[in-house]
């Protein structure tokens, strides 16, 4: 119950990525109030949206480390939630591929970490096992490792589900809200974004990149975090016969190198490059960029040379001196989640449940909800499930299911409606294109895209230029994007 003069909640997330969506989720769990500040108009927006959609054993990890123990933890977790919440899981497995013979003398290295990380299941390929499971591997390949329980997942579909798992069972998202000043008083916090005014008792910090010039607001300056640009290729499906499995370079001190994977919608992806920069909105492809990732990935799998590109994206993620930067202060009532790379998507539930483990040693009151959580409803389709467009019974009681607007991934109008009436009440083009899967096809939208504004204004009586907005600040989508939790 709020007493008169209180925060209205109790915690306040600032960022709506992979980790701040699955806090949100964990804390939901709770009798709290808890609410969502983010300054992209969709949940996963920003460094997120860009993960190569491998859900990680941690096999590679640094024994005994944090992000170790948090890695194994999450993908378990994962595991136990993903039918629940209709995120879907595809255990392909990877092969790191040696080419040289400086590789070759990596890889018992890498063998023995994997199994200090409790990957007991990794085992020595040689060259002509390599070559039996990857048709599309590199002719000089002389051995390799195989990691079976490495996954593809997808990287859109899980922020989204942990987000209106949280919404629906309360969590308040406001979406297009950049922070700009946070102050604290002895209630707690006032947080300022974008005109608007939070008050909170605990301030988390999980901004992703951005979560040192957070924690500057409230004056903390003891860490940096420096955008690290990767440049991807993603192939037609055409390619998806030749990789099987994930194929992993050996790792760099640099990185872990150009991987060249499936993808749970069936592509096949190359990258990331790793080029560390100043400007944390730089999401620009290059040349060379493009250059080095189709290097990398034909030293993998040289069979690969001819297939079309259907795509081309950066992304960008956290690098610097911190990682995994998890701290709980009851004293100034601040959670930190930072500097978390890009294992965040397969630790992001583990790191949820490290942090709401921290406030119940710090002494933060925790009760569960006796009613319990409320399930989040799902698209089957995403979950492994045939497109609507192909169940006849389906068709039959909505024939918007059986119009097709998406030609190259079958998605129908019906599936575009009940994407804009999903929990978050999210509004642009993006937006739906995460939730669909329409205009990431063959022809990247050149067919769709018109037919897909059409049916978004008509749902929602907005003008077309509001719906392909995005970014902070844009206000013809500002007054529509708070979504309030139940």
């Amino acid at each position: 119950m709020t007493t008169p003069g209180s925060p209205p909640y109790d915690f306040l997330i600032i960022g709506a990525g992979v980790i701040g969506c699955a806090l949100a989720r964990e804390l939901a769990r709770f009798n709290l109030r808890v609410g969502v500040v983010e300054q992209y108009h969709d949940v996963g927006d920003g460094t997120s949206k860009a993960n190569s959609g491998i859900l990680h054993t941690g096999f590679d990890a640094k024994p005994g480390t944090l992000e170790s123990r948090l890695v194994r933890e999450g993908r378990e977790l994962w595991q136990a939630a993903a039918p629940a919440l209709g995120v879907p899981i595809d255990p392909v497995g990877a092969v790191m591929l040696a080419v040289t013979d400086e590789q070759v003398g990596l890889l018992d290295g890498l063998l023995a970490t994997a199994r200090k990380n409790g990957g007991t299941d990794v085992q020595m390929l040689t060259r002509d096992e390599v070559c039996a499971r990857v048709p599309a591997a590199n002719p000089a390949v002389q051995r390799g490792l195989w990691v079976p329980r490495e996954s593809l997942t997808c990287t859109f579909t899980t922020v989204i589900a942990l987000a209106e798992h949280a919404a629906v069972n309360g969590v308040q998202f406001h979406f297009g809200r950049r922070v700009t000043a946070i102050e604290r008083d002895a209630d707690g916090y006032r947080v300022r974004a974008e005109g608007d005014e939070f008050r909170t008792r605990w301030l988390v910090i999980s901004g992703g990149l951005w979560s040192d010039d957070l924690a500057r607001m409230t004056g903390r300056d003891d860490f940096t975090i420096t955008p690290r640009k990767g440049e991807f290729l993603v192939l037609d499906k055409s390619a998806r016969a030749q990789v099987p499995h994930i194929l992993l370079p050996v790792p760099t001190p640099i990185s872990k190198g150009i991987l060249v994977a499936p993808t749970i919608n069936g592509n096949v992806l190359m990258g990331p490059t790793a080029d560390d920069i100043e400007d944390k909105r730089d999401l620009g492809v290059t040349a060379d960029g493009l250059r080095r990732v189709r290097s990398g990935a034909l030293q993998l799998a040289p069979g690969l040379a001819d297939e079309p590109v259907v795509a081309t994206y950066a992304g960008l993620r956290t690098a610097g001196a911190s990682n995994y930067l998890i701290e709980v202060d009851p004293a100034k009532q601040i959670v930190l989640a930072a500097g978390i790379r890009s294992t965040g998507l397969s630790s992001a539930l583990a790191v949820a449940r490290e942090i709401s483990g921290r406030l119940a040693e710090a002494g933060v009151t925790l009760r569960e909800k006796a009613e319990g959580m409320q399930p989040r409803p799902t698209r089957a389709w995403m979950a492994g499930q045939p497109r609507p467009c192909l169940d006849a019974e389906r068709v039959a009681q909505n024939p918007a299911y059986g119009y097709i607007i998406c030609q190259c991934e079958s998605v129908s109008e019906g599936e575009i409606i009940e994407a804009l009436h999903s929990p978050l009440g999210i509004i642009s083009l993006d937006a739906i294109k995460k939730r669909t899967w329409a205009n990431t096809g063959r022809c990247q939208g050149f067919y769709c895209t018109a037919a897909t504004l059409q049916i978004m204004a008509r749902e929602t009586d907005l003008p077309l230029d509001a719906l392909t907005k995005r970014g902070p600040g844009s206000e013809l989508l500002a007054p529509v994007a708070s979504q309030k939790g139940n």
